[in-house]
């Protein structure tokens, strides 16, 4: 044991220094520790092995991606590896610790491993695999790290010869010729790989090969900008397009605008401007006084990543851009648009200044529908169809007009498909005596009283359908290109200006560089509206996928529940505002708390693969054991799920959906209190994973308080809404997610 631990004290720091020179500022105690833990099992022998291993490798990975021990353990070590390593695809090496700690928690556990595996050989006296661990293990980091070759190359041979020749079973005759004959290898070898007549490629060059196919290229995401309503994937992990260094206030940051809807979809119509741009930017006769007072701008500072596009992205209501390293000369579009001469690259900076209006809803109603500029010179976005323009809002017989649209009128074939659509906008908002009603009645039906559902993949429309008129009478299923089409198609039907705006949520705010971060995750379409007095506003009617600041808005945290429906109910209002529209538009529905966590984009998973060593035996077992215990804790979870169900009672499945449903949520790290209600869970749902669960809570709220007759039917809707919600779910999770839920305790009450 002695010789073994000699062997070992040589070869662990050759390890350690190999893969750690890959980071800058690496900590030397971290990777002692955990070269210490992989020689604990090679101090102990039978099936305490195994358990030394497995107990090693955890506090490694504790240790490693700096968690605390818990039963959720495992899942976190399989995540925040499985993210690190990506990262090696997209991050130049040497990188910084700091900013990267998953990759430096991979370099610690590829550390532990390789060690873990060369000590169990040199235990077991197998030179043969002893000399493999060192190769791979040192030869694996010099591949993605070039540099010091031949000396790290003589120094693997030297650690290869000294392990062979001490592991044989009398080192002492013949350690002294072995050690001559080793350095006369070991120069020999010097000489010949600096030789230009003997340097040869690589054999195999498997610094190339690649486990995880990266974007070739900054990612394009030029596909949100022209509605398509052909389904929406993200492929890969999250992928930041750009940062912005601002305030920690939340915006929306716009990219452009869809102006023109042709046959149900939305396009761009660009028109840049050359020469000195106007100061805000903006349109004639659309630009309210307050937004020309600059002293309520916000400057922000936008850096580029993998986005790839001629368009700059600016918070909420861009009136300022200052072209910055490496963007170049700017033009513009009067409707605040900003354009490079070319496409943007990584690195590449400029200054935006924003507006962004937060009237309250009183403020809003009280808008009077006056309108100017384009709105009306040009009839700009009012057009239903193209060259087809409703009568503005208030004015008299706007509703006898858009039935001339689509019976009588010549291109009444155009516009019929879409009756549909437009019966739907009477219905919710066309008693509204303000466009502020109509916007947020809209808005809030879409999110909350419509029953619809975000659905990054809907069914298709049937042949001759058009995509909004199926997705708003049909299957309420679709994302934020639906929503947000459908929105400002009917706001326009209903004779009140708006338009589509694409780009991306708020993203992720880091506290410590006072910056906000955006992934390709986060693009996104929304809806604007013009109000005298305030200008463009914006409206986010896509449920389960970010919100607005404003309290105006129904997707906002801080929604003025109370304001916004006195609004409607008052003189500004809708006609019909009783009990049966508030409850179409799911006022009186509880809303999430603004403290609920955030956990962002699903991130994507990577199969953890065993590495190997010399003894199948052990191998076999631990394989076999770590099977056994997942099978007997999935065996486990699927009895106490069927035998909440074994019962007819209404009640008591309601309180077993509640329960399968908040065991989901525990198991995927949540921490969710046991009192919480239906409508908790539903909106905590929604705000984690960004799949709707309304439909589930209010049928399950009914199945446990209805009266006996209708908790019934209830319970057979919750039933079908927890099936469809699970599917959903599941959907969103990556698979190191899944792996986490399904090896998880906490559900059994055991964490």
């Amino acid at each position: 044991m002695a010789r073994a631990l000699v062997v070992i004290g040589l070869a662990a720091p050759l390890l350690a220094w190999s893969w750690l020179r890959m980071e800058t500022g690496h900590d030397a105690g971290q990777a002692t520790l955990v070269v210490l833990l992989a020689l604990v099992p090679v101090l102990v022998r039978g099936w305490a092995r195994l358990v030394a291993i497995v107990v090693a490798l955890l506090l490694a990975g504790a240790v490693a991606f700096d968690v605390s021990p818990g039963w959720a353990l495992p899942g976190q070590i399989f995540g925040r590896f499985g993210n690190g390593f990506l990262e090696f695809y997209d991050i130049q090496v040497p990188f910084a610790r700091a900013e990267h700690p998953h990759m430096h928690g991979v370099l610690l556990l590829a550390v532990f491993a390789f060690t873990l595996v060369f000590a169990l050989a040199v235990a077991a006296r197998r030179p043969a695999l002893a000399a493999l661990a060192l190769l791979v293990g040192i030869g694996w980091p010099g591949t993605l790290l070039p540099g010091h070759d031949l000396v790290r190359g003589a120094l693997l041979l030297a650690a290869i010869l000294a392990t062979t020749a001490l592991l044989r079973r009398h080192p002492g005759r013949t350690l002294v010729p072995a050690l001559v004959a080793g350095a006369v290898v070991v120069v020999g070898a010097l000489a010949a790989s600096s030789s230009p007549a003997l340097a040869k490629r690589a054999f195999l060059g498997w610094q190339h090969w690649d486990l995880y196919t990266k974007p070739a290229r900054p990612v394009d995401v030029s596909y949100v900008w022209n509605s398509s309503y052909s389904g929406l994937t993200f492929r890969g992990k999250p992928t930041t397009v750009f940062t912005v260094k601002a305030s920690a206030q939340a915006h929306y940051w716009r990219v452009s605008v869809l102006n023109t809807v042709q046959n149900g979809r939305w396009f761009e119509e660009p028109a840049p401007e050359f020469g000195p741009p106007p100061v805000p930017l903006g349109e004639d006769g659309l630009i309210p006084p307050r937004e020309r007072q600059r002293d309520g701008w916000e400057k922000q500072q936008v850096t580029i990543g993998a986005l790839r596009d001629v368009r700059l992205p600016g918070g909420s209501e861009p009136v300022r851009f200052e072209s910055g390293n490496g963007v170049g000369e700017l033009t513009f579009d009067p409707t605040g648009i900003a354009f490079a001469r070319d496409p943007l690259s990584r690195g590449d900076t400029y200054d935006v200044w924003s507006y962004e209006p937060s009237p309250t809803p009183s403020q809003l109603a009280a808008s009077k529908p006056i309108y100017s500029g384009p709105i009306v010179s040009q009839y700009k976005y009012r057009e239903v169809q193209t060259r087809v323009y409703p009568r503005l809002f208030g004015r008299p017989g706007d509703r006898s007009y858009i039935k001339y649209l689509m019976t009588d009128y010549a291109r009444a074939d155009e516009l019929r498909p879409y009756a549909g659509l437009y019966n739907a906008a009477e219905r919710v908002a066309g008693g509204a005596r303000s466009p502020y009603a109509a916007a947020v009645a809209l808005e809030r039906w879409f999110r909350y009283g419509g029953n619809f559902t975000y659905d990054q993949h809907p069914p298709a429309p049937p042949p001759g359908v058009p995509a909004l008129e199926d997705f708003v009478v049909h299957t309420k299923r679709g994302y934020c290109q639906h929503f947000a089409g459908a929105m400002a198609l009917m706001l326009r039907y209903l004779g009140i200006p708006s338009r589509v705006v694409v780009g991306f949520t708020s993203g992720q705010y880091d506290s410590g560089g006072g910056k906000w971060v955006v992934s390709d995750r986060d693009a996104h379409m929304w809806v604007e509206v013009w109000f005298r007095g305030w200008g463009w506003v914006p409206f986010d009617p896509t449920p389960s996928r970010g919100g607005l600041a404003g309290s105006y808005s129904a997707s906002s945290a801080s929604f003025d529940l109370g304001a916004a429906a006195a609004v409607l109910a008052g003189a500004e209002g809708l006609n019909q505002f009783g009990d049966k529209l508030a409850n179409t538009l799911g006022f009186g529905t509880a809303r999430t708390s603004p403290d609920v966590p955030d956990l962002g984009a699903a991130q994507a998973g990577i199969t953890v693969t065993p590495h190997h060593h010399h003894d199948w035996g052990i191998l076999r077992l631990l394989l076999f054991g770590l099977a056994g215990a997942i099978v007997v804790l999935t065996l486990a979870k699927v009895l106490v799920r069927r035998s909440r169900f074994l019962t007819s009672d209404p009640r008591r499945l309601a309180g077993a959906c509640r329960k399968e449903l908040r065991d989901f949520l525990l198991d995927q790290g949540l921490e969710v209190p046991p009192s919480a209600t239906f409508r908790e869970l539903a909106a905590l749902v929604e705000d984690e994973f960004r799949v709707e669960a309304q439909a589930f809570g209010l049928h399950a709220t009914a199945a446990r308080f209805a009266p006996q007759t209708g908790a019934r039917e209830a319970a057979r809707a919750m039933r079908r809404d927890l099936r469809a919600l699970r599917k959903a779910l599941r959907k969103e999770l990556s698979r190191s997610e899944r792996v986490r839920g399904l090896l998880s305790l906490r559900s059994l009450g055991l964490a």
